[in-house]
């Protein structure tokens, strides 16, 4: 893991009407880091995305990448210069092929401009490329998995085809919103060699879950989210220790 700051997000903040979603949220992660964020349900972590993302304008504050400075960009322009994310609530094209989702993205500026896909150096037709990437992320090259319609796909499948969408873009930081979300214990066993994959090829992967357990095995800071604000940030066995992140998840101080 670099100690480059690839990311720096600066006293976030955003309301919608009288309802505070963020407040002063701030945190800076380094190149090539397995980053958690963690909460109960409303405590802003998909907001936070999206005002990283471009999906919406936080009131104030400021997002940086490599130093520049991106806040309120569009979202297009955020994924060209290397920031892609997953969604929590599936969006393929679910009327094509689960391959043929994956070409949109291989078309995109930033796979052109970038030469290619990381995965071994691979450089044959996108249909034989956006194979290749589903092989990667656990589809079966050699069953009729990836050319099956993505409305037919499971939701473990599904989850793992948003992924490869994102790998598709080449991208340097890749946001997840609970990708571990509907996955079994064995899809996700097979999923975390391609997080230590990613990581080791560079990949800063910023990840919100509510699988705790799953997503401390890989991550290497967490930082906590409670109403909005930002609760505790440090080692996972630190952060859930924290008087105030056991509050959160349990309603007592008392455990």
């Amino acid at each position: 893991m670099s100690e480059e700051i690839i990311l720096s997000v600066q006293g976030i903040s955003k309301t919608f009407g009288g309802l505070k979603a963020l407040a002063d949220v701030g945190f800076d992660i380094t190149r090539g880091e397995v980053y958690g964020i963690i909460g109960p349900n409303g405590s802003g972590k998909t907001t936070l995305i999206n005002c990283i993302t471009g999906f919406i304008k936080p009131n104030s504050g400021r997002v940086l990448f490599k130093e520049k400075d991106i806040t309120g960009w569009q979202p297009h322009k955020i994924a060209h210069i290397g920031i892609s994310r997953t969604f929590q609530i599936m969006r393929p094209y679910y009327s094509l092929p689960a391959y043929k989702n994956l070409i949109v993205p291989l078309w995109s500026p930033r796979a052109k401009t970038t030469g290619g896909w990381r995965g071994g150096g691979k450089h044959g037709d996108r249909d034989t490329v956006a194979v290749d990437i589903l092989e990667e992320i656990g589809f079966e090259r050699d069953s009729r998995v990836p050319y099956k319609l993505a409305s037919t796909l499971p939701t473990g499948y599904q989850k793992r085809l948003e992924l490869a969408r994102c790998m598709a873009m080449r991208p340097e930081i890749i946001f997840c919103d609970e990708v571990f979300s509907g996955l079994s214990m064995s899809e996700i066993a097979g999923m975390l060699p391609l997080i230590e994959k990613m990581k080791s090829e560079g990949i800063t992967l910023i990840m919100i879950e509510h699988r705790l357990r799953e997503l401390f095995r890989v991550a290497d800071r967490v930082m906590a989210l409670n109403f909005g604000e930002k609760i505790a940030e440090g080692e996972s066995s630190v952060v859930i220790e924290n008087k105030k992140v056991k509050e959160a998840y349990l309603g007592s101080e008392e455990v």
